[in-house]
């Protein structure tokens, strides 16, 4: 039988700089931005491509004030004036983005990618992925879900705001209109939903309870909501005020909070009970009209693999596969048993598991810049309402500064801890993204999320992370074949309900047939596939795309293979799809 880690059910994720747009958005605004810019074509392609990219970050960047501020500490030094405060809006307008899109694509043809330099060429390559992909979404923006089960609105808008960072004054007063501006940003919320009800596509009953229970969880905080007590934190570090300004705007936080968060989320909370029963499928997309078509797309634009869905399925297959026979060779051991050893590691904070995976991947990792890592703790209160762990994106401009926060009440025992902070420490999230800023990549980049390979490398990490354990190598190998064989599950699962139409007791005989039988952790499993569709996928497949890579790489190094060599490799290439790595590797690897 397989041994289930219940924090799989929830994955990890890493809040993104651009959530709260959301991917519905992503299809159109960064498009819409971006596609204004016409550039004016010289003899040198590189520094004409180089201003033209430079003219779209600094247009997308500027499209919501959480945006900018997320990811520039500075924006006056990439000749970003003080934009108007915005929270940016939930809109769908398929029309605009197919345009838009037109509009990117002859811009874009204006290069000749042959004269490009090797860093250009990958982000032409990128930007014309980009491009294909709104085109192949535009039809479907109502079938996006911001508030997801997994990482929606509801649970990460309160983490961003409390992440915010005060640099100066008008960082203070800048918050403050956002927050001010949040019943309205609820309000375009609303909107949103009220059209997916109109078109039937409104989420099931089941999936409505869990986002009303997460709302109600923040509501429930009271004055205790770690809004209040993460502004006066913040602002401890403004050195410019005085203390009797920074009594004032502690107030005036307070007022926000209570006068504008919380009535925004009761009207939520309301306008959401008013749609109960609205909606028309409870069970996967493949039961939705054109659902089968939209996952498909989902799929593709979660992962970055240019594989299809039943390829995926047979991919995941036959990695289950190896991962069995894999265990099988470790004779004598059982899962339990195993578990049981994992379960004495030595109680070590997280401070020390980080230090321990730094060193620990000196040899087979290339060497990042150092940095200030904090650890945080999710507050008690939303402990079960938000996922294991994640890790917050610093600024580009400012990526000597991270954190990453840890949901104590799903760390099940000390390898869970270990395995997680491999994810979203070292060699994971944090790794991964210092690495490729130290490369100086195009600010552009920093703007495009391609999910497979971000949590694919992070998965990759935390699957290596087991052989970094003080347990025997038989112990970890056969924990670590379990955990990815489980994450394989989740994967098919995942392709099962939305691509094949399994139902519910179809969920439950499937994982019957690997000896998981707790009804109710599959329905919980069930429930938040059909509420996250894809999620899962970015998570798995995108960790197997790396596996194949590593193949790939092995197979044509021959006897000369390094595995700090193919990192240093995929790492510089930086996130993108898989194609695109997978055809530039060879070179940022020479």
């Amino acid at each position: 039988m397989l041994h289930m880690n219940i924090s799989y059910i929830k994955s990890t994720y890493k809040n993104r700089k651009k959530y709260i747009n959301l991917l519905m958005a992503a299809s159109v605004t960064g498009i819409v931005l971006l596609s204004a810019c016409t550039p004016e074509i010289s003899q040198d392609q590189n520094a004409d491509f180089n201003a033209y990219t430079h003219e779209l970050f600094c247009s997308e960047v500027s499209s919501d004030t959480i945006n900018l501020h997320y990811t520039l500490r500075n924006p006056e030094d990439y000749g970003i004036a003080e934009p108007e405060v915005s929270l940016g809006s939930f809109e769908a307008d398929p029309d605009a983005a197919r345009a838009s899109a037109e509009n990117m694509r002859s811009s874009l043809q204006q290069f000749s990618r042959e004269e490009l330099n090797l860093q250009n060429r990958i982000t032409y390559d990128i930007l014309d992925y980009q491009i294909k992909s709104a085109e192949r979404s535009s039809d479907y923006l109502l079938y996006e879900e911001p508030l997801g089960l997994v990482s929606g609105v509801q649970t990460q808008f309160p983490v961003i705001l409390s992440e915010y960072r005060f640099y100066d004054r008008q960082d203070v007063e800048n918050y403050l209109e956002l927050m001010e501006m949040t019943g309205d940003y609820f309000d375009s919320l609303i909107k949103f939903e009220r059209e997916k009800a109109e078109a039937g596509l409104f989420m099931a009953d089941y999936a409505l309870d869990t986002v009303m229970e997460q709302c109600r969880a923040f509501l429930d905080m009271g004055d205790g909501n770690y809004l209040y007590s993460t502004f006066a934190d913040r602002i401890e570090d403004v050195n410019e005020l005085t203390k009797e300004e920074k009594s004032d705007y502690i107030q005036d936080n307070a007022l926000a909070v209570s006068d504008c968060i919380y009535p925004a989320y009761e009207k939520l909370i309301a306008a959401m009970e008013e749609l109960r029963g609205r909606g028309k499928n409870d069970k996967g997309l493949a039961y939705l009209p054109g659902g089968v078509d939209y996952y498909e797309i989902t799929v593709r634009r979660q992962t970055g693999s240019d594989r299809s869905v039943e390829e995926m399925e047979d991919l995941t297959r036959r990695q289950m596969t190896d991962d069995l026979e894999a265990m099988e060779q470790v004779l004598g051991i059982t899962t339990e048993k195993a578990q049981e050893a994992a379960a004495s590691m030595g109680r070590k904070s997280a401070e020390e598991i980080l230090a321990r995976l730094q060193d620990g991947i000196t040899a087979s990792f290339p060497e990042a810049p150092d940095t200030v890592l904090e650890v945080k703790y999710v507050p008690e209160e939303m402990e079960e309402h938000l996922s294991p762990a994640f890790y917050m994106i610093p600024a580009i401009d400012n990526t000597e500064e991270n954190v990453i926060y840890i949901n104590q009440a799903q760390m099940n025992d000390d390898l869970t801890l270990f395995t997680t902070l491999a994810h979203e420490g070292y060699p994971g999230h944090l790794y991964q993204t210092v690495y490729y800023e130290s490369t100086d990549p195009d600010p552009i980049r920093s703007l495009m999320d391609f999910g497979g390979y971000v949590e694919g490398w992070a998965t990759y990490a935390e699957m290596g992370s087991y052989y970094l354990t003080p347990l025997p190598k038989e112990q970890a190998t056969l924990l670590q074949k379990n955990s990815s064989i489980i994450l394989g599950l989740y994967a098919l699962a995942d392709m099962g309900i939305h691509y094949d139409g399994w139902s519910r007791m179809d969920t439950v005989a499937f994982f019957s047939n690997y000896g998981i039988t707790d009804a109710e952790t599959i329905e919980r499993i069930y429930e938040l596939i059909i509420g996250s569709p894809g999620n899962y996928l970015k998570y798995y497949i995108g960790y197997v795309e790396f596996l194949e890579l590593k193949k790939d790489w092995a197979e044509e190094r021959g006897e000369n293979f390094s595995q700090r060599e193919f990192h240093e490799a995929v790492l510089r290439v930086g996130p993108a799809p898989f194609k695109i790595v997978e055809d530039y590797m060879w070179e940022t690897g020479e």
